[in-house]
């Protein structure tokens, strides 16, 4: 049996302490794949005395990731600190620098200095593996990279993040608001005490980065896409989205355009029977379209320790088999700067939902504006409270007024809406949810 495969671990949170209990059960399985061991030797985390369930002792200790990752008596080193800074970052660098494989689950590294780092795996023949960034247990990485190397895509979309996804889940099946959802969830440890940087939409903006550089060669750019998250989404716009057969997700799409590669993260009507639109819960899932095939949908836990764990130690077996490819499946030299499409020229249909004033002439107003930028629409409806009836005399108060639009560009609908309101006709501001067809 070949020598085993020397692990180095830095960092010992959820996923560092399951990344090491999973080499352990599934040593001999490991063994049978990869014809030798994969072991972890040599540890570094924050504090020694910290309990998490793994006997430290049994490892060498460093208290500076830095010099675990030069260390000569490791093989590869596993990165689990996070974050898109040091000591994350100078320990991969040291690492790669060193000749030494790395693989990571930091998605934040990756987005912000993916591409240097990959340059770097390159000029000293050694793999940069990732699996566990996107999509925590989906083999999204490695679908793009070698399933499907080769193949022209077109669009790539998803969830990508679970607590959103739990959040609006909870919202449409248990009818409760987002603040009170929102609160639950972080009860629950699926949201952070800060939990903007998920509900903002920031972290599928990250993941979003890593896979759109995977499926068109572009260099990993989070600054190029546009993001917008669910805190604005009301129990209304997903009542109105069911009886138009429609679900309400978060979704990260990136998609070939002529005016570039188009990135966006926003809220998204998807029709209720689609793939995408079945995934409840903290599930994740991505749809790739590539040229010549029917759209592929991949479903599968995208976060916790154990769903993450098995990427890294898939990531772990490749190397120990001696696999090393391009970290973002083609040379870094060649890949292109993002030509970021503007979300103007964005189209597609579109949900509007207003607050229009009952008076007069407020339906020709918007009317005329939707008219102006040639805006069609599919369906119009004005709901008023129950109990009142148009007939019973105009009461004065806003009424909620639904629209969808046929095929449009956002410009389009950004200049309608604000001559809009600037015409005085509703009342706050005007909720806007793009519509992803299958």
């Amino acid at each position: 049996m070949a020598e085993p495969l020397k692990v180095g671990l830095a960092g010992l949170g959820t996923v560092g302490t399951a990344v090491a209990h999973l080499l352990e059960r599934g040593r001999d399985k490991l063994i049978a794949r990869c014809g030798r061991p994969i072991e972890v030797v040599a540890l570094s985390a924050r504090s020694r005395a910290k309990k998490r369930g793994v006997d430290v002792k049994k490892y060498r200790w460093f208290a500076d990731p830095v010099a675990l990752a030069r260390d000569p008596s490791i093989d590869v080193l596993v990165e689990v600190i996070g974050g898109a800074g040091d000591p994350a970052k100078r320990a991969v660098e040291s690492a790669l620098a060193s000749g030494k494989p790395v693989v990571t689950a930091n998605k934040a590294l990756l987005a912000r200095h993916g591409q240097k780092l990959a340059v770097l795996a390159e000029r000293h023949g050694v793999a940069l593996n990732f699996e566990a960034s996107v999509g925590g247990g989906i083999p999204i990485v490695k679908t793009l990279r070698e399933g499907l190397n080769g193949d022209s895509f077109a669009r790539i979309y998803g969830i990508l993040n679970g607590t959103c996804n739990y959040i609006l889940s909870r919202m449409e099946q248990d009818r409760i608001s987002f603040e009170d959802c929102l609160r639950d969830a972080q009860r629950l440890g699926y949201a952070e005490a800060d939990p903007s940087f998920d509900v903002e939409g920031h972290d599928t903006a990250q993941k979003l980065s890593i896979l759109a550089c995977l499926a068109f060669g572009t260099k990993v750019d989070p600054d190029a896409i546009y993001v917008e998250g669910i805190s604005s989404i009301t129990l209304a716009d997903l009542d109105a989205a069911a009886e138009l057969g429609y679900r309400v997700k978060l979704l990260g799409v990136a998609v070939k355009t002529e005016a570039g590669i188009e990135q966006r993260v926003h809220p998204t009507m998807v029709p209720k029977d689609s793939a995408i639109a079945q995934v409840m819960g903290v599930t994740n899932a991505l749809t790739v379209d590539v040229d010549g095939l029917a759209p592929i949908t991949l479903v599968g836990p995208g976060a916790g320790g154990m769903a993450t764990a098995s990427a890294v130690v898939s990531d772990l077996a490749d190397i120990a088999c001696g696999v090393c490819t391009a970290p973002f499946g083609r040379p870094a030299a060649g890949m292109t700067a993002s030509r970021k499409a503007p979300m103007q020229h964005h189209e597609g249909g579109y949900y509007i939902r207003l607050l229009a004033r009952d008076r007069p002439g407020t339906a020709a107003t918007i009317a005329r504006r939707l008219a102006q930028q040639k805006i069609s629409l599919e369906s119009i409806v004005q709901r008023h409270d129950a109990g009142s009836s148009p007939s019973s005399g105009r009461s004065g108060e806003p009424v909620p007024v639904i629209m969808i639009t046929y095929a449009t560009s956002e410009d389009a609908v950004r200049k309608a809406l604000v001559a809009v309101r600037r015409d005085r006709v509703i009342s706050g501001r005007p909720q806007v949810i793009r519509i992803e067809k299958n």
